[in-house]
């Protein structure tokens, strides 16, 4: 879960039979004013008001802790060491402290282990009596089950306290059936509070009836009727007699609610501190967290923390904050001999190079998969510890069965997963997943019937060469392709791998031009005039010969520049159906169908007019050829002799060209 402070239960009003609700509590500013004699600068500017200086308090609340695992002993520690941070005045809980259903021997040992986890608090707590501490579970039941023991162990069943002009009222939800004895939170008749216990009640708030707040504390949430009957109705009109009771808080039901507003009382439910939790909606309370509940003299602000949530300041020293920076900007690197062959058969092994680049030890696990259940991994994962400075080789042998190289292909990726070691606290860096580089082997497709072209959608569709994949020397070359736009848009790359550096096509507005960058500076070949409207399918081809730049349309020279000088590379991708920004990631897409994309290195044409080849061929001069003859899953077949298949990003399609002609 992220850092998330559900801040205000009032996420959820609900009106329960017989319990009309009052309108929601509304917050009003904090008393504030110009305090000139609390106020001291010798600067002129606005005037700044202060905040009254009214007395006001914190205290936190507790959730069940049973019905989980054993491990939620360790829940409860972290919300202990997390309400410390904060240091409240005081922790109450809400009931089942311990997982009880027993006899005396479990139940003490249960009883110490919870007493010697809150024990751990800087502030006192106060307990509040739940099922779980109070059933009896075994032989020789004693008719008071475990409550001889609770008030030995934890304290009185029912009590009161005050605090900076509060009251806090700890009520008792067990109690036994008066008739049969019988204790039972899902009958009514065990769910009736004594006549004992109300006349208390009853003493208690007209001793605090001057207090400015009283705050009741009970297991059951005995307002929602059902199961537990009406017998609530009696004890509300006996909170609602004062006017001063603010909110009654409970648990039991292991999720968060807020019940609404009765007469100025707000009623709300805790979900767990450790308890048995599905978490099935998070957000909406399902969840371990702790109440944080300020009070001040007009009333209380109340926020939900989620356990593990709380970030402790003074842990994070500055070695720390760089250290797991640097760490989650480090990706492994991978040195790959994986290739897959023409019948979809792959075999090979990679390296995967685990670092340490911190002062704290590390500790990393590496998961090897692919969405294309045809691979396999041996070994699937790996994990280690590496201490500061030190180098691990993670190797992964892999093979893939031999079936189509298709669009359900999927290339193998590693799931990289790292913990930084602080002196007491582990963090956990995002996981990274890196993709394995492949080579391939793709069979040579014949001239598809019908002629195939590529579609791309704007958005991330494009293909991508490397800039490992076609270098070539600085000098004279040859940019074409066939294309038709669906769409004129503003600035559009077409083909391009421009970045304050070497070439590309854009199609900006409907305008082609030819960019080259020679000596520091781009040299542009277009008619600003000339627009390509949608629908048609046009030839364009850029020309660099070392004295000047050309910009053919359909044959026909269009512009040409006077130009020399060196070619400013750069080692970024080349991208068709878009522009290329600093960070290799495609920008500016191109929205249309493209065929015959040829990159030669060669001034293939010198003249004002030619014939483009309605399907282009490869020569020794061709750094690549795209034809786009044939569906090969995340690549697209080369013609050129290099064989460079480059892959295909965002999932373009591949289209009969005359079903693409009409935009």
């Amino acid at each position: 879960m992220h850092v998330q402070i559900i801040a205000s239960l009032m996420f959820c009003l609900i009106t329960l039979p017989g319990m009309a609700d009052d309108p929601p509590v509304e917050r009003s500013p904090h008393p504030r004013g110009a305090h000139p004699h609390r106020f001291t600068t010798d600067q002129p500017g606005r005037t700044l008001d202060l905040p009254d200086e009214e007395e006001m308090f914190t205290f936190i609340i507790f959730g069940d802790r049973t019905g989980g695992p054993d491990s939620g002993v360790a829940i409860l520690r972290e919300a202990v060491r997390e309400t410390n941070l904060f240091e409240p005045d005081l922790v109450m809980t809400v009931g089942d402290l311990i997982q009880g259903y027993n006899a005396t021997d479990g139940w003490m040992k249960q009883m110490q282990e919870y007493r010697d986890v809150m024990d751990e608090l800087l502030c006192p707590w106060f307990p509040v009596a739940g099922n779980h501490d109070i059933y009896w579970r075994g032989p020789d039941r004693p008719s008071e089950e475990h409550e001889i023991h609770y008030q030995e162990h934890f304290g009185p069943l029912w009590y009161a306290f005050d605090h900076k002009d509060c009251r806090f009222l700890v009520l008792y939800s067990d109690e036994a059936d008066p008739k049969t004895g019988e204790r039972n939170f899902s009958k009514p008749e065990s769910q009736r509070m004594s006549a004992e216990q109300l006349a208390w009640l009853e003493k208690a708030l007209e001793e605090s009836k001057d207090k400015k707040h009283v705050f009741v504390f009970l297991h059951h949430p005995r307002w929602l009727g059902n199961n537990y009957g009406d017998d609530w109705n009696r004890v509300h009109e006996a909170l609602a007699g004062p006017g001063n009771v603010r909110a009654c808080f409970a648990g039991h039901i292991h999720h968060m609610r807020h019940d609404g507003v009765r007469d100025g009382i707000e009623y709300v439910t805790l979900a767990t501190v450790g308890g048995n939790q599905g978490g099935s909606v998070p957000e909406a309370g399902h969840l371990h967290q702790f109440h944080v509940v300020t009070v001040r003299p007009d009333g209380i602000a109340m926020a939900a923390v989620p356990v593990g949530e709380v970030i402790d300041v003074r842990k994070l020293s500055g070695k720390t904050s760089v250290g797991t920076r640097i760490l989650a900007n480090t990706t492994p690197s991978v040195k790959s001999g994986v290739k897959i062959m023409a019948d979809g058969k792959a075999e090979g092994g990679f390296d995967v190079y685990m670092t340490n680049p911190t002062s704290r030890p590390i500790e990393f696990v590496v998961t090897a998969g692919s969405e294309d259940s045809r691979w396999s991994f041996t070994p699937d994962h790996d994990h280690g510890r590496l201490e500061p400075g030190a180098l691990k080789i993670v190797k992964i042998q892999t093979d893939r069965i031999a079936s189509p190289i298709d669009a359900s292909l999927r290339e193998p990726t590693i799931e990289v997963r790292r913990d930084y070691l602080d002196e007491q606290i582990r963090y956990s860096i995002p996981a990274l997943t890196v993709p394995i580089p492949v080579g391939v082997k793709l069979a040579t497709p014949e001239p598809a019937d019908p002629d195939l072209v590529l579609s791309v959608e704007g958005n991330d569709q494009a293909v991508k060469f490397d800039a490992e994949q076609i270098e070539f020397p600085d000098g004279p070359f040859t940019l074409e392709t066939w294309f038709q736009i669906t769409r004129n848009t503003p600035r559009t790359g077409m083909i391009c791998k421009t970045e304050g550096s070497e070439y590309g096509f854009f199609i900006s507005n409907g305008v082609p031009d030819f960019h080259v960058h020679l000596d520091g500076a781009y040299t542009i070949a277009t008619d600003p005039k000339l627009t390509v409207e949608p629908g048609a399918w046009h030839h364009l081809a850029g020309v660099f010969d070392g004295r000047e730049v050309r910009l053919y349309l359909d044959g026909t020279l269009v512009d040409r520049k006077p130009a020399s000088g060196k070619r400013t590379m750069n080692k970024l991708p080349l991208y068709i159906g878009g522009d290329v920004d600093g960070n290799g990631n495609l920008t500016s897409p191109f929205t249309g169908n493209l065929d015959g994309v040829r990159l030669s290195r060669i001034a293939r044409y010198a003249d004002e007019q030619f014939v483009p080849e309605v399907r282009p061929v490869g020569d020794e001069q061709t750094v690549f050829l795209l034809n786009f003859d044939a569906d090969h899953g995340v690549w697209t077949y080369d013609g050129s002799p290099r064989k460079i298949h480059p892959r295909l990003q965002g999932n373009p399609s591949l289209r009969p060209r005359a079903t693409a002609s009409t935009p």
